[in-house]
C-alpha cells in the first residue's frame, strides 16, 4: 500500500492546471490603527499598529453564534469532522470568550505594519535586550496565526544567562490575520517568500535565521533559496513539500526506513485517506467555501478544529479563530492553497540552497522524512521527539524552543 502512494502534503496539493478564481474579501475592516509614529529604529514606512476591533464585528459574532443552526447526526455514527457535542462545548466557550482582555494582551507587544507590493504585511517585532542577539522569522501556517508563537516570545528574547538570545520578527502571512485580506490573485510561496526576504531588509537585517512549520516550512527554505547569502540557517517542524516523498516509494527505500520513519509514512497515507478532503477543496474551489467560513462563525471553528484542536488547545484556539473571524480573513487565508497549487514553481524541482538546515520531528504526528529532506536542503541537524505534535511550538514549547536554541547556538559556535 505504502509503495503505491501518491503524497501530497497537509498544506497543498498536486492538481492540474484551473482558471483562477476571482475572489472577493469579506466586508469586514482590518480592525486595526496605526498611527504616523515611526519607531527610531524603523525605516522605510514601517507604522506602528495597534489591535482594536469595531464593537460591531462583536456584536455581530455574538448573535451570529447564538442563532446557529445545528445539523442533524446519527447516533454512534461517525462520518468525519467534529462532534457535535464537542462543537456545542466550544461554542459556549466562545461565548465566554472576552476578547478585549485578549487584545489588551496583544497590544502589550510591538505590532508594526507596512505595505509591499501593495499588500499590507502586519507584524511583531521584538528586539531583545541581549546583545548580539540573533535575528529570526518565526512563520506560522494554517489554520495558524501569530498565536503559534506567542508563549515563546519570551524565553527566546530574554533567555537565561548562557543561552543565545534573539531579535523576533514575527509576520502574519498576507492574507491571514491582521495583515489584511490579499489585494490581488498570486500571493504564492515564491512571492510570500521575497516579501518577507523585503521586510527583514526593511528592518535592517542584512544576516538572519527562520524558524517555520507547516506553511512556514515549505516559505522559510524557500526564503533561503532566493538569498542564501543573507540566511544564518533555517529551522522547520511539521515538514511536509520538501520532506516527503511526491510519488511512489519503493520496497527497496521502504525496507530501509527505520520503525519510525514507516510509522511516519503511514500516517501520510492514512490523513490523505480520511482528513485530505480540505485540502482538495482549498486548491480548487476555494470561494466555493468561503462562503460558509465568511458567514458562520461555528463552521469557521469546525473547519479549522481538524488541524487545530480547540479540546487540546483551547485558548490558544478561541484567540486563532477570533482573529481570523474579526480580521475577515477567512476566505484569503484558504486561497494560498489555491495559489500554491496552481503554480508551476511550486512542484519545480527545488535547488539546494546550501543554508544550514535543522529538522525537528515530531514523532505523534509529524510525516517528515530524512531521505526526501536531504534531496533540496543542506541538513546539519535532525532531531526526533516522542510528542510535540503538529504545533509543537504551543504543545511542546519548552522542547520547541531547546532544539531552535540549541540549533543556531551550534552555527554560531562554529562560526
Amino acid at each position: 500500500m505504502l509503495r503505491k502512494m501518491v503524497i501530497v502534503t497537509c498544506c497543498v496539493i498536486m492538481t492540474v492546471s484551473l482558471c483562477l478564481l476571482d475572489t472577493n474579501a469579506q466586508n469586514k475592516s482590518q480592525n486595526g490603527s496605526h498611527s504616523s509614529a515611526k519607531d527610531p529604529h524603523m525605516v522605510n514606512d514601517i507604522k506602528p499598529y495597534k489591535i482594536n476591533v469595531d464593537q460591531k464585528i462583536l456584536d455581530d459574532l455574538k448573535q451570529r453564534v447564538e442563532k446557529t443552526t445545528w445539523p442533524n447526526v446519527i447516533e454512534g455514527q461517525n462520518y468525519g469532522g467534529p462532534p457535535l457535542k464537542d462543537m456545542q462545548e466550544l461554542t459556549r466557550k466562545l461565548l465566554k470568550f472576552d476578547w478585549r482582555k485578549k487584545e489588551a494582551e496583544l497590544n502589550k507587544l510591538p505590532h508594526f505594519i507596512t505595505e509591499i507590493e501593495g499588500q499590507s504585511f502586519h507584524f511583531i517585532h521584538v528586539k531583545s535586550k541581549h546583545k548580539n542577539a540573533i535575528p529570526l522569522m518565526l512563520i506560522h501556517g494554517w489554520p495558524g496565526s501569530i498565536v503559534e508563537f506567542l508563549d515563546v516570545i519570551e524565553p527566546l528574547t530574554n533567555p537565561a544567562t548562557g543561552k543565545p538570545a534573539f531579535d523576533l520578527v514575527i509576520p502574519s502571512l498576507p492574507g491571514f490575520g491582521f495583515s489584511g485580506p490579499t489585494k490581488d490573485a498570486g500571493w504564492t510561496t515564491n512571492r510570500i517568500a521575497k516579501a518577507l526576504n523585503e521586510l527583514m531588509g526593511r528592518l535592517g537585517y542584512k544576516k538572519y535565521g527562520v524558524q517555520g512549520g507547516d506553511a512556514g516550512a515549505i516559505i522559510g527554505p524557500e526564503m533561503a533559496r532566493l538569498a542564501p547569502e543573507k540566511f544564518i540557517g533555517v529551522h522547520v517542524n511539521a515538514a511536509t513539500l520538501g520532506f516527503i516523498p511526491m510519488g511512489p516509494v519503493s520496497e527497496a527505500d521502504i525496507a530501509a526506513f527505520t520503525p519510525a520513519e514507516k510509522e511516519r509514512l503511514q500516517r501520510l497515507q492514512d490523513f490523505v485517506q480520511t482528513k485530505f478532503g480540505f485540502n482538495i477543496i482549498q486548491s480548487h474551489q476555494p470561494q466555493l467555501l468561503a462562503y460558509a467560513l465568511s458567514d458562520s462563525p461555528v463552521g469557521l471553528m469546525a473547519w479549522i478544529s481538524q488541524l487545530f484542536s480547540g479540546t487540546e488547545l483551547e485558548q490558544q484556539f478561541l484567540t486563532n479563530f477570533m482573529i481570523y473571524w474579526v480580521t475577515g480573513t477567512a476566505a484569503s487565508s484558504i486561497r494560498w492553497y489555491y495559489e500554491s497549487a496552481h503554480d508551476p514553481a511550486a512542484w519545480a524541482p527545488k535547488a539546494n540552497s546550501g543554508v544550514p538546515t535543522g529538522v525537528a520531528i515530531y514523532q505523534d504526528e509529524d510525516i517528515g522524512l530524512r531521505k526526501f529532506g536531504e534531496q533540496s536542503n543542506t541538513i546539519v541537524r535532525w532531531k526526533e521527539y516522542e510528542k510535540g505534535g503538529h504545533y509543537a511550538v504551543m504543545k511542546a514549547s519548552e522542547v520547541w524552543t531547546n532544539d531552535v536554541r540549541e540549533f543556531f547556538a551550534d552555527l554560531k559556535a562554529a562560526k
